[in-house]
């Protein structure tokens, strides 16, 4: 049903099952499940949290670091403290039934229930498509707020069982949160990379690399809990860290894998989870207490919108890319909560918590609030907000290149200022990781130049080669594509031609040559440009067709221009004919083009005035400037060069050829009566200027 899955998100819609499921189970008389700690910290979170770490966008995560860091780490403090401490004062003042309740336990359940969810954050957000910026804020968060939970849940555990507790017991309670989350990140490095060095050496099974991706991410959670440091942050560290140097080793077949398994195996996850949540607000041992549960819900929404503020007040002073108040809105409104907190007060003992019954209804309380009401009504705020949306398409190569240049500019630009920023840091990073690590991690050419370009030279090497041996190299051009190389077809050889036999050492010679030359040439690879393209056969006929027409029309103004003209020093038709009968060859017209216009040009000269000795223009229906007939058009003006010079003591003349016919006798009138005198033209202006 698509209209209900565009308002209603898919989480609010699996609790509606397992709410479904746990009344139909209650009713037929059986125990409906719960969903137990055990099960879902050890087999239903390590999935998403390794699909959320091994595919985070590393770049805006190490961008907004600190912010997220402030916002997990004194934001959770934050709103675990200001809980704790004002449901400890309702406790004292809200009657006989919360009296009982101390300081530790409120703080204990102010802990467990200030931390938002990854689940619940990862299931609203990616279907409201929020901008990058605010996922990785929000999203960030919940999965850095482990080690701050983990570390508030545990000591106040341990304290609840001591008669007293001490200020040496607080300090050290202080440092156990940076062994917990340092811990936690050592793990996981660690174990990413042995995972990195053992996919080294797995070229010949290909069948199981996608396993040892698995098999490491789940060791590293386990031995992280099994110390009780931040298995979620162990998790997080081992997929960033082993993911470029396990696809550098792995086929791509075993990317795909990994890609979908992990996939769907966070989806199967997250559905099992809000499913038993429903499921276990059916089954579950409830104790509701309006004071208790509306104060909490209260302060929830409380301290976080004043913890976010307050916050981002603050940070706002050191960031460049400032939050908005919608920005501040959107964070404070997607802190959701989810089925951590319900695990955890799962894990509560009786003994020492005999109200976890009602810690318990409250948790639950504040998760449905939180999925079912901000869950559903963020999506129309977003829109009604116009809050920037995540752009669908992938980063062109373009805008691949100019970011890394940036990077390269600011980083410059910090080693000249001497200061030590991030893109400082990242750059000595990224030294050591090509100088060093690389070279450990990854097998083969690939730990020294990127992926592409490695098998770009690997496949132009093999062509190269192949074309020696077919003896086909001299017809390559020297700056060639792949592409190009990939479509030449060796051609058999004429059968006169007897290529030379190559020695094995002339032929181990020339291959070394190849290796060692040939990738530096060709690295430089031509670029596309609208002179190297193929053009399209009917776009240059019509070109073609403009361009004569064009021509045309400039010529016929020009003949017309010419007619208006003056003659120069024109003689009488005698002197024309005996001028003709003197120097045959030079006004002899071409034989296939008899009515067409001829102009004879001296090469000694050929800008000048005087080089023009000779036109012929004979229209249509005598002197008018009719527009040229279609085989002038097709052969424009005939130019000839003349091959003796003229007799002596003679001027140009412009006449129309050897013969004496009516239509010459036409021309040779309509030259001798010029008209009204334009204009004189310019001193040193060429006759004919140049272009036409």
């Amino acid at each position: 049903i698509p209209s209900v899955s565009s308002i209603v998100p898919e989480s609010c819609l699996l609790i509606v099952v397992g709410l479904l499921v746990g009344g139909l189970i209650k009713g037929v008389g059986e125990k409906p499940p719960i969903l137990k700690s055990d099960i879902f910290f050890l087999f239903l979170l390590p999935p998403i949290i390794l699909d959320a770490g091994y595919f985070l966008p590393l770049r805006q995560f190490t961008e907004n670091l600190g912010t997220i860091l402030i916002f997990a780490v004194v934001g959770t403090l934050w709103n675990a403290f200001f809980l704790g401490g004002l449901l400890y004062a309702v406790c004292q003042l809200g009657g006989s039934g919360l009296n009982h309740i101390g300081l530790l336990a409120n703080l204990l359940f102010g802990s467990i229930i200030s931390a938002v969810d990854p689940v619940a954050v990862l299931a609203v957000f990616e279907e409201i498509h929020i901008n990058e910026l605010l996922h990785i804020l929000v999203f960030g968060e919940s999965l850095l707020n482990d080690a701050v939970t983990v570390v508030l849940y545990h000591l106040f555990e341990e304290f609840a069982s001591f008669e007293q507790v001490t200020i040496l017991d607080i300090i050290l309670g202080f440092f156990s949160f940076f062994v917990v989350s340092v811990g936690g990140v050592l793990v996981g490095v660690i174990y990413g990379v042995i995972a990195a060095f053992t996919s080294r050496f797995t070229s010949h099974i290909r069948v199981i690399e996608p396993l040892f991706v698995f098999l490491y991410s789940y060791m590293a959670y386990l031995s992280a809990e099994l110390f009780h440091l931040s298995g979620i942050m162990a998790l997080i560290a081992s997929g960033v860290v082993m993911r470029p140097y396990v696809e550098a080793n792995i086929s791509h077949k075993s990317h795909t894998t990994i890609k979908y398994f992990l996939k769907m195996w966070s989806s199967v996850s997250e559905t099992l989870i809000f499913i038993f949540l429903g499921v276990s607000t059916v089954a579950g041992h409830h104790y509701w207490n309006w004071t208790f549960v509306i104060s909490t819900l209260l302060f929830c929404l409380i301290a976080r919108v004043l913890g976010v503020l307050v916050l981002t007040w603050f940070i706002n002073k050191f960031r460049i890319v400032k939050l908005t108040p919608k920005d501040q809105f959107i964070i404070a409104y997607g802190g959701l909560r989810g089925a951590i907190a319900f695990s955890l007060g799962y894990l509560l003992d009786y003994k020492h918590f005999g109200m976890r019954d009602m810690f318990l209804t409250a948790i639950i309380t504040v998760i449905f609030f939180t999925v079912f009401v901000q869950g559903m009504t963020i999506r129309p705020l977003v829109d009604l907000l116009a809050v920037k949306k995540k752009q669908e398409t992938k980063r062109s190569i373009n805008e691949e290149i100019h970011t890394q240049f940036l990077d390269h500019l600011l980083t410059g630009i910090e080693d000249i200022c001497g200061h030590y920023g991030h893109h400082h840091w990242k750059d000595k990073l990224n030294r050591f990781n090509k100088k060093y690590v690389k070279k450990c991690l990854i097998a083969g050419e690939r730990s020294k130049e990127p992926q592409l370009i490695a098998f770009y030279h690997k496949m132009e090497m093999k062509q190269a080669i192949e074309l020696v041996e077919s003896g086909g190299i001299g017809k390559i051009p020297s700056a060639v594509s792949t592409v190009s190389i990939q479509n030449i077809n060796p051609k058999s050889l004429p059968p006169e031609r007897v290529l030379p036999a190559l020695s094995k050492d002339k032929e181990e010679e020339i291959r070394k040559i190849l290796r060692t030359n040939l990738q530096k040439t060709r690295q430089r690879l031509r670029s596309y440009n609208r002179h190297t393209l193929v053009a399209d056969p009917y776009e240059e006929a019509w070109n073609q067709m403009l361009l004569r027409r064009q021509k045309a029309r400039q010529l016929e103004q020009k003949m017309n221009n010419y007619l208006t003209v003056p003659a120069h020093k024109l003689d009488s038709p005698t002197m024309s004919r005996a001028r003709i009968g003197s120097d045959p060859l030079a006004y002899e017209p071409k034989e296939d083009s008899e009515n067409l216009p001829i102009i004879t040009i001296d090469p000694a000269s050929p800008q000048t005035p005087e080089s023009v000795d000779l036109m012929s223009e004979e229209p249509q229906g005598g002197c008018s400037g009719l527009p040229p007939s279609p085989e002038e058009d097709e052969e424009g003006l005939v130019m000839r060069v003349k091959e003796e010079p003229s007799s002596p003591g003679t001027d140009d003349v412009f006449t129309p050829g050897p013969s004496d016919s009516p239509s010459n006798q036409r021309m040779l009138r309509c030259l001798s009566d010029p008209g009204p005198r334009p204009e004189e033209p310019e001193e040193g202006e060429p006759f004919i200027p140049k272009g036409q």
